[in-house]
C-alpha cells in the first residue's frame, strides 16, 4: 500500500496562531475531516498523529500492534542487522469494525478476558483490540467536546447579544410611569433595582388594602405610608418600642406606629408557623389574612391604651356605684370601628377597673400569653381556651410584639347565661420599662370567608390591660371590657347583672385576679398558717389542692355545659321550668366513677346579701339545715388549707356523723372562696382510703368525684328585686317609705350525681324525677334557713 495513501490524513494546512489560543478549540479546529475520512475503517494510530498530541514514543507503542497480518513487530524482526523500516498498518475490514462497533455501544472498556475472546473470533491481536478501543473513545470524546464547544459559542453569542442591548437602554432610559425620557443621573444599578421592586410591592400593598377594606367595613391606609423607615424586607416583622407610657394623655389620634417603630426597632420579630392546618389555604390568602391581623391589633393596641388611660369625657364617673361609664357618644367620636358596626340585636357592655395585685408585669404577661396558664388563673370564668395560631412569637425572648390567634369559652356560672364563644387576636407590647399591654379583639368578620359558622352570639371589641410595675414588686392593672352580645339569649334575671358590666365584665376579671395572686402568693410562702391542719405535708398539701382545682373545674363545666364535655340536654315535662336537666356518659376517665352522670342546675334571685348567704352555705356547723350528706347533724374540720387572708378562701376536708355505729363515717372534700365580684362553694364526698393517701402526697389523679355546689353574684343595679315599700312573704322585709331596691344574690344551684353506674344503660323518668325535687328541696331549705323568698 502507497505511504502516501495511509498519511494523507494527517496533512492539513497550518492554521493561524490566534485560533489556538483556547485549548478545547485547538483539539476540534486540528480535525477537520475526523468524521469524512477516506479510509474511514483505519481508526488507530493515523488519527493519534494527526492531533500531534503524542510523543514519538507513544505513536510508536500504538501502532506496533497494526503492522502486519501474522502479528509480527518490527521490533522482532532482526532489528540490530536491519536498517529501520516504516511500518505497516493494518486495515480492519467491514465485518471487524461492525463487531467493534457493537460490542464498544455496550461496553466502551472491556476487560482482558473480553479482548482475548474478542481478537479470536476476529482474528486480530489483542493489542489491535485494545488500541482500537483506546482510539474510540478518543474520538467520542473529542466529538462530544466539538459540540459542546459549539453550544458554548451560540451561548456567548446570545449573551453577547442580551448585553449590547441592555446598554441600549441604559443610554437611553424610558419612564416607566410617563412614557418620557427618564434622567438617572448618578443612581446605581442596585438603587434602580430597588426603586422597581418597591413599586412592586406598593402595588401588592394597595390590593391587599383593598381587599381587607371589604371585611373590616372601612377604609385601610396603606402600612407603608404610616411607618417612616421603610420595613427590613416584605415578611410579617412588627418593630416595638418605647412611646412613653407615663404621657399616654398626649398620645396621637393615628396608629402609634411611626415613633415605635422609629425608637425601637432592633431586631424584626420572627414569623411563627401556625400551629393550626391550613387545608384549602393558598399562600396568598394567607400572606392577605396575617396583614389584616396585623393591622387589626395594633388598632386595638391604640385604642385599648386610650381608654385604659383616658378619663372625662370619655369615660364619667357613676356616684351611685363609683364605676366608670363609658360615654358612647364620646367614644364614636374618638374611634373608628375596628371590626365593623354592631350587628342587628346586640347590645354594648363595658367597663373599667384598676386594682393592685402581687405579681410583676413579666409574669402577668407570661400568664396572659399561655393559654393554658391564663385559664389556670381565671378557672371559674374561661371554661375552655387554645391557642390556635402565633403568627409572631416577641421579640428577644420577650413576649415584646407576641401576636397569636386564640379561641375562649367565658362563662357565668349560671345555666341562664349561655356560654360565650370567642376567636380573637391577642396583641402583646411593651410600652416603657416594665409597662405592658394584653389586648384582645374579635376576628369574625374577618373569617367569614374561611368557611366557618358565621353566626357568634358575641364579639370582643379592643379589651384587655395595662400591666405597670410598682416598687414593692406588685403591679398595678388596668382592666378594659368591651364587647357586644346577643341580648335576647339571656334570661331576664341576669339581664341587668350583664348590662353593668358586672357579669363579664373588668371588676370580675380583676377581682379573680387579685384572688389567685393572694392565693399562689400564700401557697408559695414558706409558712404555713396557724389557722391550717399542720398535720398535712408539704406534698400532701399540694395533692389536696390539685384535687380540688380539679373538682372544681367539673363543676363549672357542669353549670354552664361547655364543650370540655359532650352533654345531652333533656326536655322532660316532670322537669321544673327554671331546671336545667342534662346527662353525659363518663367511660375511661380515672377522675370519675364510670356511668351516667346527670347535672341539674338552676337559678333563683334571693333577698339576702351575698356575705351572709356565703357564710351561711360554708358553715359545717350549720350544713345539717340543707344538705342531706350530712346525716342531720353538724360536720366536722379534719383539714384546713387557706388560699387566702380571708378565713372562707380555703381548702377544707369535713368528716359528716355516722348514722349508727356500723357505718363508716363520710369524707367531703370542699373548696369555697370570695371576692367582690362574687363567691362559691363546691364540695364533693370522697373515698376515705383515697383521701389518705392524697393527704400523705399520693397522686389524686385516681380519686373519683362528682362535684355539687352554689355559685352567688350580686345581682347588678336594675335587677328585678323588690323594694323596700313592698311586703315580702317570710323575709321580714316590709313597710317604710321610699322606694329603695332591697339589695340581694343571684343564686346558683348545681348537682352532678350519678345515676346509673353502666354508661350504655338508659336514663329513668325516676332518676330524673328524683334529682329535680333534689335541688327544689335544697333551694326550699336554704329560704327557709335564712327566712326569704325568691
Amino acid at each position: 500500500m502507497p505511504t502516501g495513501a495511509i498519511a494523507q490524513p494527517c496533512l492539513v494546512s497550518p492554521l493561524p496562531k490566534n485560533m489556538f489560543n483556547s485549548p478545547g478549540l485547538s483539539l476540534a479546529l486540528q480535525q477537520p475531516n475526523i468524521d469524512n475520512q477516506g479510509d474511514g475503517n483505519r481508526m488507530g494510530e493515523n488519527f493519534e498523529g494527526c492531533v500531534g498530541r503524542r510523543s514519538r514514543e507513544d505513536e510508536h507503542e500504538s501502532r506496533s500492534g497494526n503492522d502486519n497480518m501474522d502479528g509480527a513487530s518490527g521490533d522482532d524482526q532482526d532489528a540490530a542487522n536491519n536498517p529501520p523500516r516504516k511500518k505497516r498498518y493494518h486495515r480492519y475490514t467491514p465485518q471487524q469494525i461492525q463487531e467493534l462497533e457493537s460490542l464498544f455501544k455496550g461496553c466502551p472498556h472491556p476487560d482482558e478476558k473480553q479482548r482475548l475472546e474478542l481478537s479470536k473470533r476476529l482474528c486480530l491481536q489483542t493489542k489491535q483490540v485494545k488500541f482500537w478501543f483506546q482510539n474510540r473513545r478518543t474520538q467520542m470524546k473529542t466529538q462530544l467536546e466539538r459540540h459542546d464547544n459549539s453550544l458554548l459559542r451560540q451561548e456567548n453569542d446570545k449573551l453577547r447579544a442580551e448585553n449590547m442591548s441592555i446598554r441600549d437602554a441604559m443610554r437611553n432610559p424610558i419612564c416607566t410611569n410617563c412614557g418620557g425620557p427618564a434622567i438617572i443621573g448618578d443612581i446605581s444599578l442596585e438603587e434602580q433595582h430597588r426603586r422597581i421592586e418597591n413599586a412592586r410591592l406598593k402595588d401588592e400593598l394597595d390590593r391587599v388594602c383593598a381587599f381587607a377594606g371589604k371585611f373590616l367595613g372601612r377604609l385601610i391606609s396603606a402600612l407603608a405610608t404610616s411607618i417612616a423607615p421603610p420595613m427590613p424586607n416584605s415578611s410579617l416583622e412588627l418593630g416595638v418600642g418605647s412611646n412613653g407610657f407615663g404621657a399616654l394623655s398626649t398620645v396621637a389620634t393615628t396608629l402609634p406606629l411611626g415613633p415605635d417603630f422609629e425608637g425601637g426597632m432592633t431586631n424584626a420579630l420572627p414569623v411563627v408557623p401556625p400551629n393550626r392546618p391550613t387545608t384549602g389555604v393558598t399562600g396568598l390568602d394567607r400572606s392577605v389574612e396575617r396583614s389584616m391581623f396585623l393591622e387589626l391589633a395594633l388598632a386595638a393596641m391604640d385604642e385599648l391604651v386610650k381608654m385604659a388611660q383616658t378619663d372625662e369625657p370619655l369615660w364619667i364617673r357613676n356616684l351611685e356605684g363609683g364605676r366608670d361609664i363609658l360615654n358612647p357618644d364620646e367614644y364614636l367620636r374618638t374611634f373608628t370601628p375596628c371590626i365593623g358596626m354592631k350587628p342587628s340585636g346586640f347590645v354594648t357592655e363595658t367597663s373599667r377597673e384598676t386594682g393592685v395585685v402581687i405579681i410583676n408585669s413579666l409574669a402577668l404577661v407570661e400568664t396572659l400569653m399561655d393559654s393554658n396558664r391564663w385559664a389556670e388563673m381565671f378557672p371559674c370564668m374561661i371554661a375552655r381556651t387554645t391557642t390556635t395560631d402565633v403568627i409572631c412569637s416577641g421579640m428577644g425572648g420577650t413576649r415584646n410584639g407576641a401576636l397569636q390567634l386564640m379561641y375562649a369559652e367565658l362563662q357565668v356560672l349560671s345555666p341562664f347565661v349561655p356560654v360565650r364563644v370567642v376567636s380573637f387576636l391577642r396583641f402583646c407590647k411593651q410600652h416603657a420599662e416594665g409597662v405592658w399591654a394584653v389586648v384582645d379583639v374579635s376576628i369574625d368578620t374577618i373569617r367569614e370567608t374561611s368557611g366557618a359558622p358565621t353566626f357568634v352570639n358575641c364579639r370582643r371589641l379592643p379589651s384587655g390591660c395595662v400591666v405597670q410595675d410598682m416598687p414593692n414588686g406588685c403591679s398595678k392593672v388596668t382592666w378594659v371590657e368591651h364587647a357586644e352580645y346577643d341580648k335576647s339569649q339571656v334570661h331576664q334575671l341576669y339581664r341587668p347583672l350583664l348590662g353593668s358590666g358586672m357579669g363579664f365584665g373588668a371588676q370580675r376579671w380583676v377581682a379573680t385576679l387579685q384572688r389567685q395572686c393572694e392565693c399562689l402568693a400564700i401557697l408559695t410562702s414558706s409558712t404555713i398558717s396557724t389557722k391550717d391542719n399542720t398535720a398535712i405535708t408539704a406534698s400532701g398539701r399540694r395533692s389536696m389542692l390539685k384535687l380540688a382545682q380539679r373538682m372544681t373545674d367539673t363543676f363549672c363545666a357542669g353549670v354552664c355545659a361547655s364543650t370540655i364535655h359532650k352533654w345531652n340536654k333533656l326536655n322532660d315535662g316532670n322537669v321544673d321550668g327554671d331546671v336545667r336537666v342534662m346527662t353525659r356518659k363518663s367511660v375511661d376517665n380515672p377522675g370519675e366513677p364510670p356511668g351516667i352522670v346527670l347535672s341539674a342546675a338552676t337559678s333563683v334571685w334571693l333577698t339576702v346579701s351575698p356575705q351572709r348567704l356565703f357564710d351561711f352555705l360554708r358553715d359545717e356547723r350549720l350544713r345539717s339545715e340543707w344538705d342531706i350528706l350530712s346525716n342531720g347533724g353538724p360536720m366536722q374540720e379534719m383539714a384546713h388549707i387557706a388560699k387566702g387572708q380571708d378565713h372562707g378562701n380555703c381548702v377544707s376536708l369535713l368528716r359528716a356523723s355516722a348514722m349508727n355505729a356500723n357505718q363508716s363515717s363520710m369524707l367531703i372534700l370542699q373548696e369555697t372562696f370570695m371576692d367582690a365580684a362574687g363567691s362559691l362553694v363546691v364540695y364533693a364526698p370522697v373515698d376515705n382510703p383515697a383521701m389518705h393517701v392524697v393527704m400523705n402526697g399520693g397522686d389524686s389523679a385516681f380519686v373519683a368525684l362528682l362535684p355539687s355546689g352554689f355559685s352567688i353574684v350580686p345581682d347588678g343595679p336594675g335587677s328585678r328585686g323588690p323594694t323596700s315599700n313592698e311586703h315580702i312573704n317570710g323575709n321580714g322585709v316590709g313597710g317604710g317609705g321610699g322606694s329603695q331596691r332591697v339589695g340581694g344574690s343571684l343564686f346558683t344551684v348545681a348537682f352532678q350525681i350519678l345515676v346509673n353506674s353502666l354508661p350504655t344503660a338508659k336514663l329513668t323518668v325516676e332518676s330524673v324525677e328524683t334529682v329535680n325535687n333534689l335541688i327544689l328541696c335544697t333551694v326550699q331549705k336554704i329560704k327557709a334557713a335564712l327566712k326569704c323568698e325568691s
